[in-house]
């Protein structure tokens, strides 16, 4: 219900604030599961991925969104929540894996999911080493990969501000990727490691960014996302 509330209210203001550009949209299926899988530049990015279709598209918040206190933290929670978002724990190993399995049944209930697979946001504008879960989630449930490459979105909302700029953006959405060919293969670190490259390749061509080959690293004293 949030989720569309918003859709009918600040998406317009969003459309004729910025006027983004949007390039491939007929690439995201009107029904059935899809994986959007994109390069991560600024806190606005989900905002912009937001308007690129009508359905709606789950995305994951790290699990400190969830369980903060007071007033304020109890709003921010209502808030994720609302938006159907999935708590995942950025600790890294078990912890973090764990998130994939609410992440698998929003694909096998036919629905959209976004995964920004670098992990956080860029620290220096390039796109970095993708991490495997978007490619375990894609071969654990065949849903096809859409390559997503946002342009500009950090010179809308720069690291560290909160007070969005006006700034061109622009939405390059890429063919799906099939990857049914590696089905039951989810586990397999060489095949996992193979599919995410892939990913990334395809997303610097839309986005084009400079490719990383290292994880992007949190910026020293920060935690938001």
């Amino acid at each position: 219900m949030l989720y569309k509330t918003l859709r009918l209210t600040v998406a317009p203001m969003i459309r004729v604030a910025w006027r983004p550009g949007f390039e491939g949209r007929e690439n995201i299926p009107e029904e059935g599961p899809a994986i959007l899988a994109c390069n991560h530049l600024s806190v606005a990015d989900h905002y912009f991925l937001a308007l690129t279709t009508p359905r709606h598209i789950a995305t994951m918040a790290k699990v400190e969104y969830f369980v903060r206190t007071g007033v304020k933290g109890r709003l921010i929670g209502a808030t994720v929540k609302g938006l159907g978002q999935i708590a995942v724990d950025r600790s890294g190993g078990r912890k973090s894996a764990q998130a994939l399995g609410p992440s698998e049944q929003v694909l096998n209930e036919g629905r959209l999911f976004a995964i920004f697979p670098e992990g956080t946001r860029s620290p220096d504008g390039r796109l970095h080493k993708g991490k495997t879960g978007v490619a375990r989630l894609a071969l654990a449930t065949g849903a096809p990969v859409i390559p997503i490459g946002l342009i500009g979105t950090d010179k809308v909302l720069p690291t560290g501000k909160t007070v969005p700029r006006m700034s061109k953006v622009q939405v390059n959405i890429g063919k799906p990727l099939d990857f049914a060919r590696y089905e039951g293969m989810h586990d397999n670190r060489v095949t996992l490691r193979a599919v995410t490259d892939q990913i990334m390749d395809a997303i610097a061509e839309l986005s084009g960014q400079e490719y990383v080959d290292a994880y992007a690293k949190r910026r020293p004293g920060k935690t938001t996302e």
